[in-house]
């Protein structure tokens, strides 16, 4: 029997010809679309491991910031006895150690004045006017004789439609310290008017010739003392001993007495003695080395199965989105390596340069560990020299050079460097030719003056002066007053030296300079000052640093851009030698070198950053990749599609002519049924 060859292919092939293109659209694509998606899971896998470690980081970076700061070890903690005659309030690292006894004999008050009235309403018009003249000073004991202070008098000037709530408005708004308010007493009004607390802050309150306020004045030394004010309370100052040491102060808050220590003198109590305690507060400093410690171990806790492989809940194996990262592995290599070694920086002679030699060592795992007992013998016989381990820790040969850090202080290499000042800092200058005698007096003498470019209003110096100095006391007043010059905080010194007047800026440098001009010649007659000379301009300090040339501004060195020293800035006195060779150190401590460390790595541009921007590149060509792949694929399914389709057509025209030979065969002599 013949083969049926087109009936075994079928009739129209009788293949699924769809499900065949896809299977085999299928088998081509799978090693690449498996590449591509082990590529996708990878990249974000890295991006979520590097925002956990980013975050233990930051968590970390918070752990440093305190035993970065020198003032930790510092800290001072007070021991008080329960009282109610003094109030501590707070306490620095300034504060020296000692042993205290206050004993409060009188405490300030504030002179206050009651201006009794008749008036029933706050708010009508009173219908006077004139001015009220404030003086501030002292009274003596018997209030008989008023002697002014300092600070400047102040004028309020009343109107007919002024009440007695504006008067104490307008007295408020002079911002003098003088307060005013309007009390009720049986009914009637009353103006209350307090100064600043201390005997020489009391009031005098006079008003103008002819005007209608006498009933608002008070100078008890008027022949008939005004009726209408009764002095409440008479101004006094504070008066305590501190250690048998009798103070004085013209309030109860005391802050400059113990630096650092702020307190209240609440009541007096002569006879009694507060005892207090200074003393240094390790404990502060030994918990934020204890949190550091802690804290790091927390940070590898997070970062150790980021970067390595490590087994779950269920024993299985755990590979970590950074297992495979060489900038995530390098990065905790070198934390690790910041934590064991020395400190840059530290002179092994000058105390502690590592944490092993406190006590905190690196065990196998990588993990630190203190040792209790060596830790508490370091805190407790060695504590001043933890601050210069942990904290920024800048000295000098001189007294008359001082480091500091600057806004690039992170550029700055820690080390050892030597000065060379080959020029001192100045000051500008103008040197008057001659001083007027003590007894000459100066009339309406007006000048402008030039200081470091800026120049003054007119300025007018009038008065008899009784020596040198007060003509020169005179003269740095009225210059220092003037609104263009103290605007900017510009400022000058007036000496006497070798009997001549010098003018001086407060500010070094060749920007600093003082001229003078004016249309009167008393300026030279007078006081000696000629317009038509020149001052001596300022000079900027100069000198290298490690042998390269700094940059001098003002009494300021800055080391050269690009130099290991860059960051840091020197500041020179003008008393220095010249020339002179000095040497200056910095260190970052620990705390400083791992929170740069830390920083760098989270900034913007830094390695985790920029390793972040590789990962979202790598994902983007992914994408590309994905979009190339999908495009190929779907060219080669529409081939194979278009292939079968063409088989089809040749199977259908296949049947077809099988159909026709069939009728054909059946119709052949020697096929027929006879």
């Amino acid at each position: 029997m013949a083969t049926d060859i087109l009936s075994a292919l079928g009739s129209g092939s009788g293949i699924n010809t769809t499900q065949l293109v896809e299977d085999l659209v299928s088998v081509q694509k799978a090693p690449q679309q498996n590449r591509l998606d082990a590529r996708t899971e990878q990249a974000t896998a890295q991006l979520s491991a590097y925002g956990v470690l980013k975050s233990a980081l930051a968590d970390f970076q918070s752990q440093l910031t305190p035993l970065a700061d020198p003032a930790i070890f510092n800290a001072k903690a007070i021991n008080v006895p329960t009282t109610d005659l003094v109030t501590f309030n707070s306490l620095t690292s300034e504060a020296q150690a000692g042993n205290y006894q206050l004993e409060v004999e009188q405490t300030a008050a504030s002179q206050s004045l009651a201006f009794n009235l008749t008036e029933t309403d706050a708010s009508q018009a009173l219908g006077q006017t004139g001015t009220l003249t404030f003086n501030i000073g002292s009274w003596d004991d018997l209030a008989t004789v008023f002697t002014q202070s300092s600070q400047p008098s102040f004028d309020v000037v009343i109107s007919d439609d002024d009440s007695l709530s504006d008067i104490a408005d307008k007295i408020n708004a002079a911002d003098a310290n003088v307060l005013a308010s309007v009390i009720s007493i049986d009914g009637k009004l009353q103006l209350l008017v307090s100064a600043e607390s201390g005997e020489d802050n009391a009031l005098q309150i006079t008003s103008d010739v002819g005007g209608e306020l006498k009933n608002f004045e008070y100078n008890p030394p008027q022949t008939t003392p005004n009726p209408d004010v009764t002095l409440t309370q008479q101004g006094k100052d504070s008066i305590f001993k501190l250690n048998g040491l009798q103070i004085t102060r013209s309030n109860n808050n005391i802050t400059d007495v113990v630096p650092g220590l702020d307190f209240t003198l609440e009541k007096a109590d002569i006879g009694t003695n507060v005892g207090f305690s200074i003393s240094a507060d390790k404990s502060s400093a030994q918990t934020a080395i204890e949190s550091f410690v802690e804290a790091y171990n927390t940070l590898l806790g997070v970062i150790k199965p980021l970067i390595g492989v490590s087994t779950d809940e269920n024993n299985n194996t755990v590979t970590g989105g950074l297992a495979k990262d060489g900038t995530a592995k390098n990065l905790v290599r070198n934390l690790g390596l910041a934590i064991s070694n020395t400190v840059n920086g530290l002179d092994p002679l000058g105390g502690f340069t590592a944490l092993a030699a406190v006590g905190v060592t690196t065990q196998l795992d990588g993990t630190l560990t203190i040792d209790d007992e060596q830790f508490s013998k370091v805190i407790s016989e060695n504590f001043a020299q933890l601050a210069g381990l942990f904290g920024e820790k800048k000295s000098s040969s001189s007294n008359y050079l001082e480091i500091n850090t600057g806004s690039f202080a992170a550029h700055a290499v820690a080390g050892e460097y030597e000065v060379k000042i080959t020029q001192q800092p100045a000051k500008g200058y103008f040197l008057a030719d001659l001083i007027p005698s003590n007894t000459q007096p100066i009339t309406d003498t007006i000048f402008k003056i030039n200081v470091n470019g800026t120049t003054s209003n007119e300025i007018t110096l009038s008065g008899s002066f009784n020596s040198d100095q007060e003509l020169a006391a005179a003269l740095q007043s009225a210059i220092n007053s003037d609104e263009n010059l103290k605007g900017i905080n510009i400022g000058v010194d007036v000496t006497v030296e070798g009997g001549k007047l010098k003018i001086s800026s407060r500010e070094y440098g060749s920007s600093s300079n003082i001229s003078f001009t004016s249309d009167s010649a008393e300026i030279t007659s007078v006081l000696g000052i000629d317009p038509a000379n020149s001052g001596v301009v300022g000079e900027n300090a100069q000198g290298t640093i490690n042998g390269e040339a700094a940059f001098g501004t003002s009494n300021i060195l800055l080391p050269a851009v690009g130099s290991p020293a860059y960051g840091l800035n020197i500041t020179v006195d003008e008393n220095t030698t010249v020339p002179g060779v000095y040497t200056i150190s910095f260190s970052r401590g620990l705390a400083g070198d791992l929170a740069l460390f830390v920083s760098t790595a989270l900034a913007d541009g830094g390695q985790i950053d920029s390793k972040e921007d590789l990962i979202e590149t790598e994902k983007v060509n992914i994408e590309v990749d994905q979009e190339k792949l999908d495009r190929k694929m779907s060219a080669y399914q529409e081939r194979l599609s278009s292939q079968f389709a063409a088989m089809e057509r040749i199977i259908a025209s296949l049947s077809s002519t099988e159909s026709q030979l069939d009728g054909l065969i059946d119709r052949l002599p020697f096929t027929a049924s006879n």
